[in-house]
């Protein structure tokens, strides 16, 4: 008997998951004799707890084909539920549906958290008795899935897209902070990034022989604000002006954090800004030039831009969703499929797999080496790395009467078979 397919996803979005999502079910398509319908759990794994399951393969070929160029999350969903250990009734109720609709293959994008939520879904299936192949597909705009040496997987989907976003807007600040310099001295810009600090770094590439007075401040350099304060003053005496780009998570003091049920700080949601505080202490202790200092904070944007997505990103995350379908198919459960560099001074990747259970709750930080003697910037072995990922041209995207033309799937459910469940966090 065929079995069904379920594709889900959770947390921050990206601006070429989607496209992983159709890398998934183009290769499952060619596998029709092996699989029966496509489900998408609707907003994660909230959608399966609640059996809220978006019959995929009802929807018509243009919309699922319009999802290379159709960012963030909103065809299936998304969510930020965690499963935990003591939720045992959530991790019974994922059994039932699947049981309940033939669910043979699951397939999980998203980063470490979600690959630990793959990975305790196969346990727990097979502990039950179930016949169930996941396999993770990876996604993460902070590139922070992996290892330090960069062996499990080079890069992730959506690292290279925000990269380009950031290389973007740093270039557009700067012609703002040139001509307002006289009055705005020092434009403080926020990246996102949490602790990690890649997405801060990607700053540098849009400025990468180091013309413009930019700096860059990480949670991995451990700055304090008197030394952010000390080095913009010299920028102000040196060059007149100052482009400060900070990570969201670098220690200004209380925020008023608020946070997500993973634990992570959701800094858009807290009750003031990094970039805020940094302003208003530049200000507070006065600025070496006359004029103030003033920040701007780019929210979800950074992740949900499609008009600054990389092709070389759009590419890789249609592959690597390929990649996991042959991977469920031809090699079994337990899986994630991933991306290496090939050595050499060209840049080439091939896509490989690697165990779950490696990449679950996994966490890389920004490399020590890669932070410049002065830690407000990066070296150009970072660059290097980097560069490849933003690719070159923009990308062109369907219009239709001057408007952008995302996938639009019409509202076909499989019908619930189990009585309604609230879950266990909820």
């Amino acid at each position: 008997m065929l079995k069904n397919v379920i594709i889900s996803q959770s947390g921050g979005p990206t601006p070429v998951i989607n496209n992983s999502l159709r890398g998934v079910i183009d290769k499952l398509k060619s596998y029709g004799d092996k699989i029966g319908t496509i489900y998408a759990g609707f907003h994660g794994i909230e959608g399966i707890l609640k059996e809220e399951l978006l019959n995929i393969s009802a929807q018509k070929d243009e919309e699922i084909s319009l999802l290379r160029t159709t960012p963030t999350a909103g065809s299936i969903g998304s969510c930020r539920y965690k499963l935990k250990n003591n939720q045992q009734e959530d991790f019974l109720r994922i059994i039932e549906v699947f049981k309940a609709h033939d669910i043979g293959y699951l397939f999980y994008i998203g980063g470490n958290d979600s690959m630990d939520t793959a990975n305790k879904i196969a346990i727990m299936a097979k502990e039950k008795g179930l016949n169930l192949i996941a396999t993770g597909v990876p996604k993460t705009i902070d590139n922070d899935v992996g290892d330090q040496q960069f062996k499990l997987i080079d890069h992730t989907p959506g690292y290279g897209s925000v990269a380009k976003y950031w290389t973007s807007y740093i270039q557009n600040a700067n012609e703002e902070n040139s001509g307002s310099s006289p009055s705005d001295p020092v434009l403080v810009l926020q990246a996102m990034g949490r602790k990690i600090g890649f997405i801060p770094a990607a700053c540098r590439l849009a400025d990468p022989f180091r013309e413009m007075p930019l700096q860059i401040y990480m949670t991995e350099a451990k700055l304090s604000l008197e030394q952010l304060h000390e080095n913009v003053n010299n920028s102000l005496r040196k060059h007149g002006r100052a482009i400060v780009a900070v990570g969201e998570g670098i220690d200004v003091g209380d925020i008023g954090q608020a946070k997500d049920s993973f634990g992570h700080t959701n800094f858009s949601a807290s009750q003031t800004t990094v970039a805020q505080i940094v302003t208003n202490y530049l200000n507070e202790q006065g600025l070496a030039v006359r004029g103030k200092a003033r920040c701007q904070v780019p929210g979800t944007d950074q992740r949900g831009s499609i008009n600054f997505v990389s092709l070389v990103d759009l590419k890789e995350a249609y592959e690597l969703g390929k990649k996991a379908a042959i991977i469920a198919l031809e090699e079994g459960s337990g899986y994630m499929s991933t991306i290496k560099r090939k050595a050499g001074s060209g840049y080439e990747v091939y896509y490989d797999k690697v165990s779950l259970d490696l990449v679950a709750n996994s966490e890389r930080t920004f490399p020590q080496a890669w932070l410049s003697k002065n830690k407000i910037d990066v070296t150009d072995e970072f660059v290097e790395y980097a560069k490849p990922l933003i690719g070159g041209d923009f990308v062109s995207i369907p219009m239709e009467n001057g408007i952008m033309r995302f996938t639009k799937f019409a509202p076909i459910f499989a019908t619930k078979k189990l009585p309604a469940y609230i879950p266990c966090a909820y």
